[in-house]
Order: structure tokens, then sequence, then C-alpha cells
């Protein structure tokens, strides 16, 4: 007799299927078993799960912390640079072994192989505006996403990335006190409208069998960059409060709850097209002061006036005198599982 079929039921125990009439011997010649080590397999098992991701804009606020997830989670990190110093500094080997950083002469070479490409490069945005600023603004944006783009499309099949996560931003949405803006909401007509529709634009003109998912990102909320970092020093010094008339929306994101949203989109099929990378619940900015301030303990009281902010950000004060309330109702209908919902809960954990 000879036994010749078995099967897994799961990563670490087989199951063995034996004809009806089999019965066990001590010796029992004949029989022909192969068996598979379950410590092999959940080894093997465990490597399939890895994947290989090259990030653009790893080195800024959203890209450490994603570097720092897929490291710890033992996949395959390569940082795509324009300065390999920089990114040395901060990846450096002793802490992340096996991250392959690499400037753009060697960004094809790193694509090549991957299994997803996240693209979050872009000349950061609150800063004073200029006619040169806002031109450098639009064209790092595009002229990085192009080049990824060309190199993924230029690959051959078999060595293209699965899935390629693109940064854009809830700028495309305009500005509003009044309206609720969903992935479904048309594109505002305002400069930062019209930077976020090429950005996805450009990243949308990757081969069709390529899974796309565009992050439409909020205002990223974490104590060492984004946002807080330059209005915590404020109300430390008792000079905090609402930017403008505080009447206007601010549309948020914890940085963990954006990070694993992106990893989650590096695996999960279902994640594709426009997602909005906000938190649940928007909150009016001088609501968002209040609760800042309150977790600080200090007075939120001293708003800052439009003429203040103009004078410092020319035209880049729009950025956060005018906002817009977004949504991410696709998240929501993903079962995305948001850590901190609520603002107040999330200042509180980045303070603490």
């Amino acid at each position: 007799m000879e036994l010749t079929a078995f099967a897994w039921t799961n990563s670490i125990s087989p199951t063995f299927h034996f004809p009806q009439n089999f019965t066990s011997t001590r010796r029992c010649r004949g029989v022909r078993i192969w068996c598979v080590n379950g410590n092999i397999d959940i080894v093997d098992s465990k490597k399939a799960d890895e994947m290989t991701v090259s990030i653009t804009g790893a080195t800024g606020f959203i890209g450490k912390r994603l570097v720092q997830k897929l490291h710890a989670d033992n996949h395959r990190v390569r940082v795509l640079t324009r300065s390999r110093s920089k990114a040395q500094t901060i990846f450096p080997a002793k802490d992340f072994p096996g991250i392959v950083i690499a400037e753009e002469s060697e960004w094809r070479d790193c694509i090549r192989g991957s299994a997803a490409v996240v693209n979050l490069a872009g000349l950061p945005i609150s800063t004073r505006w200029s006619a040169e600023i806002k031109k450098e603004i639009k064209e790092s944006r595009i002229r990085v996403t192009s080049k990824v783009v060309n190199l993924i499309n230029n690959a051959q099949v078999e060595l293209r990335p699965r899935v390629l996560i693109s940064a854009t931003a809830v700028g495309y949405y305009g500005s509003s006190e009044t309206q609720v803006f969903d992935e479904h909401s048309p594109s505002g007509r305002d400069y930062l409208a019209e930077v976020c529709r090429e950005w996805e634009a450009t990243a949308l003109k990757v081969n069709g069998n390529i899974r796309v998912a565009l992050i439409r990102i909020g205002v990223v909320l974490g104590k060492d960059g984004g946002a807080l970092a330059k209005m915590i020093p404020l109300f430390n010094v008792f000079a905090g409060g609402p930017l403008g008339s505080g009447k206007q929306w601010f549309s948020w994101i914890h940085v963990d709850d954006l990070v694993n949203l992106i990893y989650e989109a590096l695996s999960n099929p279902s994640y594709k097209g426009v997602i909005n990378g906000t938190a649940p619940n928007p909150v009016r900015l001088s609501e968002m002061c209040d609760h800042l301030g309150s977790v600080l303990g200090r007075p939120s009281w001293l708003p800052v006036p439009d003429i203040a902010l103009k004078a410092v950000l020319g035209e880049g004060a729009c950025v956060v005198l005018e906002g817009q309330k977004v949504l991410p109702t696709r998240a929501k209908e993903l079962g995305f599982p948001f850590k901190y919902p609520y603002v107040k809960d999330a200042l509180k954990a980045i303070i603490s």
C-alpha cells in the first residue's frame, strides 16, 4: 500500500488523509509518507508574508514612521532618497540593519523586484509662498511621481510592483466653512487643488495592472513634526490660540493612524482608488486649539490675527486660514480601525 495524499489545514499542523481501510501497524512496508517539519513551515510562511517596499519621502515626518513600522515587522525596506548622507543619519545601519538606501541613479534597481512602492515625496507647503516656491511645490511632487511611474512602467512585467500608494492631500477639495467633502466630492479651484489634481493624474499613469491607492492626507498630528511641532512652542510661551477666525474646519489625523492606513493598503487588495487620510471627526480650529491648550495646561485665548499670518506666510497662509471638513468615508467602509478618532485623545497620546 502507498500513501501519497496529505493536506495542510493551517501553517502549523498537517492533516493526513488516509484511505478508509488503512490500519496502523508497528511496521508498515511500502508506506511512503512525506512529512514537512512544522518549524520550517512556520518560517516559510513568515517569509511569504514579508514584503519588499520602496519608499520616496522616507526621511520625512510620515515616511520615517512608516519605515520604522515596516522594519520592525521584518519587511525589506528600500529608501529612495536624493541625499544618501541624510538618510544614513536618520536610518543608521546599527539601528536599521538590512535597509537599502538608494540615490536617484539607483531607484530603478530598487523599484524592480519590490512588491510595493510608497510615494510620499514633496516640498513642504507650510512656508512663505512666492511664484518660485509655488512652482517648486508643484514640480517637486510631479517630478518624483512621474519618475516613479516611469520606472514601474518600464520594468519587466514580472519585476513590477503589485501596488503603488501615492500621497496626495485634502487640498484637492478646496476650502469651505459649510461644505462636507468625501472621496466623491469634486475638486476645488484654487492653487492647492490644482497641485493635487496634477499630482494624482501623474500617479494614475502607472500601468493598469498595478493597484493604485491615492491617500488624500489631512493635517497630520505627531510630536516630532507636522503642524504640532510649530504650534506647541507658541502654547508653551502662552502665545497659543486660534489662527484667524478659528471657525475654519481642521481635518486632521494622528500620524500612527495614517501610517497604519498606508501599511494596510500595502497588502489589502480592497484598498484602491482615492482614500481620505483623515480622522472621522474633524473639528473647528478653535476647538482644536482649546484641546491643545487644555492638554498642555496653557491658555488658548490669544488668537493669531490673519494679518500676522499673512505677514509671515504670505499667500501660504491660506493653508491655515482656510479649511475643509473632510470625512474618511472610504476608510470606514473598508473597516479601517482608527486608534484615535477624536482629537482630544490624539493630543493626549502625543503630548504625554
